[in-house]
């Protein structure tokens, strides 16, 4: 067990118990445990395979490959209308973790095994179009062009889908200016 959970758990304000009882299926399960992004994370081999994220009303074991898991029951559904591979299993109560432990124990055994074989999810077959103002932020800002295209798909997906979610020209060139230095710096929006 990580000392850094311990303390993470320690300090939470809500869902303590049922994330304490999340923790406690993932070590059951073979998974090893970090820190990351500031919430318990469980690897095999190295390799992401699940996060407790709690919420306002909710927490979840989110599965980070979680489109490759078999899912009959439609227990797992997508964090956002933009996520591509992870699925998260919710629960609004301590009761709810214990009903849903053997659903989420298959769970988690298919993901060890999704890990271990090396799958990965295949990228979307659509590309977000990249907005003027940044193809015009390529033209005026020195290495900006390079550093974006250094940094993963899923960080330059991210940043084209924040800029181009604003409707209007300036607030899109606002939300790309204030980016600037974290894409020159190789860091993610959420980094």
């Amino acid at each position: 067990m990580e000392p850094k959970v311990d303390a993470f758990l320690k300090r939470a304000t809500s869902w303590r118990d049922e994330m304490a009882r999340l923790r406690s299926i993932a070590l059951d399960s073979g998974l090893s445990e970090e820190l990351k992004w500031g919430k318990p994370c469980y690897t095999v081999e190295e390799g992401n395979v699940a996060i407790i994220q709690p919420f306002k009303e909710h927490c979840a074991f989110l599965f980070f490959k979680g489109a490759l898991l078999t899912d009959p029951d439609s227990l797992l559904e997508r964090p956002g209308p933009n996520s591509h591979a992870a699925r998260r299993m919710m629960f609004s109560s301590l009761e709810e973790v214990v009903e849903g432990e053997p659903r989420l124990r298959a769970f988690i055994a298919q993901a060890i095994e999704v890990e271990k074989a090396g799958m990965t999810v295949e990228g979307t077959k659509r590309s977000e179009p990249v907005p003027d103002e940044l193809v015009e932020m390529f033209r005026h800002v020195s290495g900006l062009k390079k550093a974006f295209e250094k940094l993963t798909p899923g960080r330059q997906r991210a940043y084209i889908l924040h800029f181009s979610s604003a409707k209007q020209a300036k607030t899109r060139t606002a939300r790309i200016e204030k980016n600037v230095p974290r894409i020159l710096e190789g860091k993610g929006m959420n980094d």
